[in-house]
């Protein structure tokens, strides 16, 4: 089984800004796969379903970007999965908008929900995609930046990266970390 978890925040205020990525990700996956997200358990909101025969949990912490390893360590503890089971997606301001990177660990980067992580996991030892929303402007403040939207050129490059990250995922879980790698870290 595998756990995929998008980051990002709850309520109106933050739906489609860059920092919620992972949010879109997670919607644009349980679209492709039929999977209801109706469950409220484990400070997130879930649904159970399948992807290519593999049992898969699809997670939208709702804890707030910076306490997200609350729900990743609830979601470990009751479904006693080890970290390699995780998939977690979220946004990186140092790949440009459309690309994606997979990796089988790394560091916070300066993420907060990845730091929180992190901390509740006692690793960085994890598989994570990360998608890119491109660097902030010059000048501009890194939160505020984060927190707002993508431009119409860009929403056209997001909803394909969004239908790339939803592949990758399903190859993750069918054929494994290296082939997504292999056949998912590139430009778009």
């Amino acid at each position: 089984m595998y756990i995929i978890v998008g980051l990002g925040n709850p309520t109106r205020e933050y739906a489609a800004t860059r920092h919620n990525i992972g949010f879109d990700a997670i919607t644009r996956i349980a679209d492709d796969h039929n999977i209801s997200l109706d469950m409220k358990k484990h400070k997130s909101l879930c649904g159970k379903g399948v992807i290519n025969g593999e049992k898969v949990i699809l997670v939208q912490p709702q804890t707030y970007m910076n306490l997200s390893g609350e729900a990743i360590r609830e979601l470990k503890d009751f479904y006693k999965v080890d970290n390699d089971e995780f998939i977690i997606i979220y946004d990186d301001i140092s790949l440009d908008v459309g690309q994606i990177r997979i990796r089988p660990k790394g560091s916070a980067g300066g993420h907060n929900g990845i730091k929180s992580i992190i901390n509740h996991l006692g690793t960085n030892e994890f598989p994570r995609i990360k998608v890119g929303v491109g660097d902030k402007p010059k000048g501009w403040d890194l939160a505020d930046y984060v927190l707002g939207r993508f431009s119409e050129e860009e929403n056209t490059v997001i909803r394909e990266v969004l239908k790339k990250t939803s592949e990758a995922c399903a190859c993750m879980v069918t054929e494994g970390l290296d082939v997504a790698m292999n056949q998912f870290n590139k430009k778009i």
